[in-house]
């Protein structure tokens, strides 16, 4: 009995941290022992004085060591920076109680598991009976898709393996994958290769941890959750292989609509931003009243029905066997969600593609690529948008004839629109405000919308998006200064880049405020308020707390952001000009017509403008500004090129 032990072990203690050693631990525990013997008497207060300054510097040193080995990993590694933080906090449950549909609450991990994945499955598409896609046009593919499952690509895609994300059901860690990539890849590559070929996929490819991603609006409420699935990881490799050849084979036969933005090469958020906005500023340049309406799918994602995504892959040219794989891929897959530390049961799958997998994108962008045919249209992936000129009631008869068009095209789909979530602005002096339907339901008129991430209004004053922008990355600053011990540059820097500075710049092309061509009070407050962040962050840095801040930003190697945001027009304008965006570019901006050939030999022809909407809009504010720039600049032969000789030029630029 005297081996039993009679304490307890305390499961509530606090998991040690990262930047605790055994040294130190022996450093601490000195300084206790000193503190007993100091309070007996036994030595002097210098003596505890000098033993705990000595053990709280090489805590310090300690502790800044390992910021600085955060900040240096943050792009790889947010998660790690936001868990050092978040320990320094009061812990909050990752998911509070969540109500039934019958009001009773679920409190405990398990019930909130259960309740979620009741509530997950229960949108899904009816399961077909068989998934087969039809044969017809089956042979008359554009050439079977032979994709590259060698030993070398494996071990290529076990190497780039991000050790920090977590690992599907089967528990295979990314970090051991990647570590014993040069054992493993051969066998794996003979497992893809049966795979692809015999188009048998296994059990543990097709299923998924559901982890519940909270969105908005009331925490108790299952509906605002979003399931991302964490699959497995071998499985999410073959699926990136895949994904290569279908995605070239779509690019190469031009199959994905140029509506298109989401998960698509070459274009981003802001690409679709400003190629719908074009048209919508300059209809309102010329006095026009302008009606844009954003719809809504209802969990989109998890309604896409199997049968008719599979027909929709063999009309894209795909050929049986990536067909065969996919649709066996679909089949029989089952998901459980995890809350906290408990899991629910597993639920079948009946409908949709798995948000989180790396293929689940592609195949939703093949399966809504027919939504918009023949309209006005402009797509993010499931978030979709549609404008038109609405100055008669022929025009705006003709906006509702192709939300009849869409609404027709949802219900063939078996998809549904969130009708409480499609909303109308209204652009324009003149706008009558024009009531629209979906099939008996009226449409709610909005005066903001938050869109892809932007909130625009119906006036296009860009204030509430600054000020957005603005409060939300100094709530990250915040975060920084509270929880991070070091002011050193090395550790600043990275995170201000990392995690506060995108904040203030995401499609800033889009959205950001124009010191120098509107003297306007409101637009001043707009540029101070977003450089004032950055200000703050600077002043954080040891050493630089006195200096003025253009000193600051000289000695830190950095631009305003004034300039920053110049340096960004540029860079969009020479990917719409001369590099990836040059197809879009081409219905944008004119070549101006050249009387001389010195200097710029890439000049833009100037438009025209009434209101300062449109003169502040990207595709007309910074064709004079693109055509300042020097040719050696312009005629830069690659982005990088650009990029360099763009910093060269403007670090000369006040």
């Amino acid at each position: 009995m005297q081996t039993v032990p009679t304490k307890k072990k305390n499961k509530t203690s606090a998991k040690k941290p990262e930047w605790m050693s055994k040294e130190l631990l022996t450093e601490l525990k000195l300084k206790s022992d000193m503190h007993k013997k100091w309070k007996r008497g036994e030595i002097t207060k210098e003596e505890f004085k000098h033993i705990a300054n000595t053990c709280r510097e090489k805590v310090r040193k300690a502790k800044a060591q390992n910021e600085l080995r955060l900040a240096r990993d943050i792009k790889n590694n947010k998660k790690g920076f936001f868990a050092y933080v978040g320990r320094k906090r009061k812990k909050k449950e990752a998911i509070g109680p969540l109500q039934g549909e019958d009001g009773v609450m679920a409190t405990g991990d398990r019930e909130k598991a259960e309740l979620l994945n009741a509530f997950f499955a229960s949108v899904f598409s009816q399961k077909e009976s068989h998934l087969q896609p039809q044969q017809h046009g089956m042979d008359e593919g554009l050439g079977e898709i032979q994709p590259q499952i060698g030993k070398q690509v494996v071990q290529e895609h076990l190497a780039s393996l991000n050790e920090f994300k977590s690992p599907g059901p089967d528990q295979l860690h990314p970090r051991v994958l990647k570590e014993l990539a040069e054992v493993i890849s051969e066998p794996l590559a003979i497992i893809f290769e049966s795979s692809w070929r015999t188009g048998e996929v296994p059990a543990d490819w097709r299923r998924a941890n559901v982890v519940p991603i909270f969105k908005k609006g009331k925490k108790n409420d299952p509906n605002n959750y979003r399931p991302v699935s964490l699959t497995s990881i071998p499985g999410k490799i073959l699926e990136k292989i895949i994904k290569e050849v279908v995605c070239e084979h779509l690019e190469t036969n031009a199959v994905i609509a140029n509506s298109q933005h989401g998960f698509t090469k070459n274009k981003s958020c802001q690409t679709n931003l400003i190629s719908f906005f074009d048209r919508v500023t300059s209809w309102v340049d010329t006095g026009n009243a302008v009606d844009a309406a954003y719809l809504d799918f209802s969990k989109a994602f998890d309604k896409v029905p199997h049968d008719l995504l599979a027909n929709k892959l063999v009309k894209c040219g795909l050929d049986k066997t990536t067909v065969r794989w996919i649709c066996n891929w679909l089949s029989e897959r089952t998901q459980r969600v995890l809350t906290n530390a408990s899991s629910s049961s597993w639920k079948e799958v009946t409908s949709g593609v798995p948000q989180g997998s790396v293929l689940g994108p592609v195949l939703f962008n093949i399966f809504i690529n027919d939504l918009d045919e023949g309209l006005e249209g402009i797509k993010f992936a499931d978030d979709t948008k549609l404008g038109g000129i609405a100055n008669t009631p022929e025009d705006r008869s003709r906006i509702q004839n192709d939300l009849d068009r869409l609404e027709r095209w949802a219900k063939t789909n078996k998809m549904k629109f969130n009708r409480d979530k499609c909303k109308i602005l209204h652009f324009g002096r003149k706008n009558g405000n024009q009531r629209y339907r979906m099939w008996d339901a009226w449409l709610y008129s909005s005066v903001c919308e938050k869109d892809l991430g932007v909130l625009v209004d119906n006036k296009l004053n860009m204030s509430q998006q600054c000020d957005a922008a603005a409060k939300k990355a100094n709530g990250i600053l915040a975060c920084i200064n509270r929880g991070i011990a070091s002011r050193s540059r090395e550790v600043m820097l990275p995170l201000y880049s990392a995690l506060v500075r995108p904040h203030l710049e995401y499609c800033v092309q889009f959205w950001a405020p124009q010191l120098k061509v509107d003297k306007l009070e409101s637009v001043q407050r707009n540029v101070d308020k977003l450089e004032s962040v950055q200000r703050r962050a600077t002043k954080m840095i040891k050493g630089l707390e006195n200096k003025p801040y253009e000193e600051r930003l000289k000695e830190l190697g950095m631009f305003s952001l004034q300039k920053r945001r110049l340096r960004g027009d540029m860079i969009a304008m020479y990917k719409y000009v001369k590099g990836s965006h040059r197809e879009e570019g081409a219905s944008l901006f004119s070549a101006a017509l050249q009387t001389r050939t010195r200097n710029n030999g890439f000049k833009l022809q100037e438009r025209r403008f009434h209101l300062n909407i449109r003169k502040n809009f990207l595709t007309v504010r910074a064709v004079r500004q693109w055509n300042s720039l020097p040719g050696a600049v312009v005629e830069a032969p690659s982005l990088e090129a650009f990029k360099q000789r763009l910093d060269g030029h403007l670090s000369g630029v006040l």
